[in-house]
């Protein structure tokens, strides 16, 4: 059985404002097995990202703040680390490829400099030790002549360089699982694909763990193990990706999967969700999708609904199938 590296059970982060308290992750459990991926799935604002910022201790303090749950990284909870340790793990153990390389990026030193530095502070190597593995990550992420492009400003790079380049530095020190918030959205589609081979051979040579996040149901694919499908800060419906792609269970990601584009019809536009996503400092009572769900029960508006087990590893949280085990 595949080993758990990293574990999530009832993580809620909250924001703090003068307009009130925004929920933006509440109460949501998930596994990362080791060597897999797995990709979270939502509309903007479901707390794919914040999830992610929550897992690097990267949460804004104030006005954001973790107000209880786990995040087990092996058996160390992240939660409970102080500070000095965690710096330790981030970016050496877990790294993120943050989704704006542009702004992720520090403008003012070369690319090669950035890689340097953090193999240098990470692993103690030496100047020249961490130079031949920065164009060693260079050349192993797709970049063509990397002496050229280590020597160059993040400005003077496409998106696709930039993206690039910074899937190059978060391999730096060799991190056991490696973040990526939709690495692929500023990029064509040319490079999206070459991206996604880029993580799928890291997976596959590195045996690295990936959690992936995007709103792109049309990629999960090509790059995930499992799927959990998050709405309103909350875990909607999680499996394999053939089991989900293939049976979808919560109205919600029937509704996704059908939105998406199929070249293999002629229609006049696309399907659309009715509605607009939940307030999440005012959030409807019992299921956040039952003012846009067209199947939606009177319970649905009352109770939030518990997770039901519709098959071997696939759970969805809908009252629909209340009948089922728990």
């Amino acid at each position: 059985m595949t080993e758990t590296i990293l574990r999530i059970r009832n993580l809620r982060t909250y924001f703090f404002t003068r307009r009130g308290t925004v929920k933006a992750v509440d109460g949501i459990d998930f596994d990362l097995l080791k060597s897999k991926c797995l990709c979270l799935v939502g509309e903007s604002g479901c707390g794919k990202t914040v999830t992610a910022l929550s897992i690097l201790g990267l949460i804004d303090s104030p006005p954001g703040r973790i107000v209880g749950g786990e995040i087990y990284y092996n058996n160390l909870n992240l939660l409970e680390c102080p500070p000095d340790q965690l710096r330790r793990i981030r970016g050496k153990e877990i790294a993120m490829v943050f989704q704006d390389a542009q702004s992720a990026l520090n403008p003012v030193f070369t690319i090669g400099n950035q890689i340097v530095e953090q193999v240098k502070l990470h692993l103690g190597a030496t100047t020249r030790e961490a130079k031949e593995k920065a164009l060693s990550l260079l050349e192993e992420v797709g970049i063509p002549t990397p002496e050229k492009v280590a020597n160059y400003y993040p400005h003077q790079l496409s998106g696709g360089m930039r993206q690039r380049a910074m899937i190059a530095m978060s391999l730096s020190c060799d991190p056991q699982i490696l973040i990526a918030d939709e690495p692929t959205t500023a990029v064509d589609v040319t490079v999206k694909a070459q991206i996604l081979d880029i993580f799928n051979q890291l997976k596959n040579t590195r045996q690295m763990s990936l959690l992936f996040i995007t709103h792109d149901l049309g990629i999960v694919s090509e790059i995930g193990d499992r799927i959990l499908v998050m709405y309103g800060g909350r875990v909607a419906e999680a499996a394999t990706v053939s089991g989900l792609l293939n049976n979808p269970k919560h109205p919600y990601t029937a509704s996704l999967i059908r939105c998406l584009p199929d070249i293999t019809q002629v229609k006049d536009r696309l399907e659309t969700i009715p509605g607009t996503v939940p307030s999440l400092i005012d959030p409807p009572g019992g299921c956040l999708f039952h003012p846009r769900c067209d199947k939606a029960l009177a319970i649905c508006r009352e109770e939030t609904p518990p997770p039901f087990i519709v098959a071997e590893g696939h759970t969805v949280f809908c009252h629909l199938y209340s009948h089922l085990e728990r």
